[in-house]
């Protein structure tokens, strides 16, 4: 008897769960819960335009069903979203569920030698600029090579043969080295690269150049940028902001001023 009974206890429970998830199978889900943490200024996505871009993909719609929702694909498309550095989806007994993102964070805006506009981002990888969002980043053009969909800066810096005619890692070195440096961030306006093949920044105070030069290391960024601060801070305030028209910092151990 205690045989039978424990037989029929199983048979029973295997059939209410059944009964449960065939019922969460033919549950009508409610829109679901997206979240996208802030991302300072530089926000490319909000939670009812991605919503948006899922009806339009056809992936989300009105009555759409527990059973009818490819949490695979909604994870693979979103994360094809230039903007979208990572997603989870979230499911759960019932009609509510969540999305949640990770956004790409903006460091610079290239135009390049071809009059082409893109985004570089904290970890080395182009992003479309979108009508709807601009972010506020440093600003680089000139002669630059590279396009929307050149290889991530990760692959340059370990590709010997990209090195010498790729500009993206040099960029991303000196951008990077500015975005977290709060003092530079609030005094470099613009970066310029020149056909001699040197990057010149335009400062956001005063109306002289900086010749910064070759950017191939980070410990020659990191060298050049200290020897500005460094100048910025002890030199400049006794010399006046509008004494030199040129502060060159390619030369080692030194910074050469140019007078107007």
């Amino acid at each position: 008897m205690k045989i039978s009974l424990i037989g029929v206890g199983i048979a029973l429970f295997i059939l209410l769960v059944g009964v449960v998830f065939k019922a969460q199978d033919e549950t009508v889900m409610n829109p679901p819960n997206i979240i996208v943490p802030p991302n300072g200024e530089n926000l490319f996505i909000t939670e009812e335009e991605l919503y948006q871009r899922l009806l339009a993909e056809g992936i989300l719609f009105p009555g759409q069903t527990f059973a009818q929702l490819d949490v695979e694909l909604i994870e693979k498309t979103i994360t094809e979203m230039g903007e979208i550095k990572s997603v989870k989806v979230f499911t759960s007994i019932g009609a509510n569920w969540a999305i949640e993102v990770e956004l790409r964070k903006p460091i610079a805006r290239i135009f390049n030698q071809y009059n082409e506009s893109f985004y570089l981002d904290s970890e080395g990888h182009t992003l479309s600029p979108r009508n709807l969002h601009t972010a506020r980043v440093v600003v680089v053009n000139g002669e630059i090579p590279d396009r929307l969909n050149s290889p991530p800066v990760a692959e340059l810096i370990n590709n010997d043969s990209l090195k010498s005619i790729r500009k993206l890692d040099d960029v991303y070195r000196i951008t990077n080295y500015v975005c977290n440096d709060p003092f530079l961030l609030a005094q470099i306006a613009q970066i310029h690269y020149n056909k001699r093949g040197e990057f010149v920044l335009i400062p956001q105070v005063g109306d002289h150049l900086i010749v910064f030069g070759s950017a191939l290391t980070e410990k020659e960024v990191s060298e050049k940028f200290e020897k500005l601060k460094t100048f910025y801070k002890h030199g400049l305030p006794y010399e006046g902001w509008e004494k030199y028209d040129e502060i060159n910092l390619k030369y080692e151990g030194q910074i050469v001023c140019k007078k107007k």
